[in-house]
């Protein structure tokens, strides 16, 4: 994303106008007393753990000369995509009162190393930034309104936002990957443990 914000706020845009028309479609939706199938802010951090660590696995996986491959020269590096999940969940968290830590510059965090160490270091700064932010917000604040995003666009649509980002990406990573001939450690694993059972019976 060449810019992350404007991005995001046509992205938000775009999510309330659908909710706006479901709610139409919908008008008795208001008296539903159901209780909430599960809690946004659980999930969130469960899923943006689970990148995160399929992130690291995946930059520790790969060979340091890979880190500057990139599929063609109008996009990202395999380091600039992981420095870019790093980076947005300072922009992201940022729009919602989270202070990024000293020195951030969103334009130049994609392109600031290309050495593995730093770039896994980065990640897990980032998400100890990220479980921290999200731990801190209470329900009343993932329901609080962001007329900046929307006019219905409230602080739990920037955190839901990013867990979609962040899925999107990774799967960009999967594919860089693939096309090197390297296979995510989580497959390697999970094929591992089906050889095993299967060897088992």
């Amino acid at each position: 994303m060449k810019s992350p914000i404007l991005s995001l706020i046509c992205i938000a845009c775009v999510l309330n106008a659908g909710a706006l028309s479901m709610h139409a479609q919908t008008p008795d939706a208001s008296t539903d007393r159901t209780a909430p199938s599960y809690d946004m802010k659980a999930q969130a951090l469960l899923d943006l753990q689970e990148v995160n660590k399929k992130c690291v696995d995946l930059a520790e996986a790969l060979p340091s000369d890979k880190l500057t491959w990139r599929p063609s020269p109008d996009t990202r590096s395999f380091a600039e995509v992981f420095l870019h999940v790093a980076g947005e969940r300072y922009a992201f968290l940022g729009m919602v009162g989270a202070n990024p830590p000293a020195g951030f510059k969103a334009g130049e965090f994609d392109k600031s190393t290309t050495e593995k160490g730093h770039i896994i270091e980065a990640l897990n700064q980032s998400w100890d930034f990220t479980s921290k932010a999200i731990n801190g917000m209470s329900n009343a604040d993932f329901a609080k309104l962001l007329p900046k995003l929307g006019p219905q666009a409230n602080e739990g649509d920037v955190v839901y936002l990013l867990v979609a980002d962040a899925h999107e990406h990774l799967g960009q990573l999967v594919a860089y990957a693939r096309q090197n001939g390297i296979v995510p450690p989580w497959t390697v694993e999970a094929q591992k443990k089906k050889t095993a059972a299967a060897a088992a019976k």
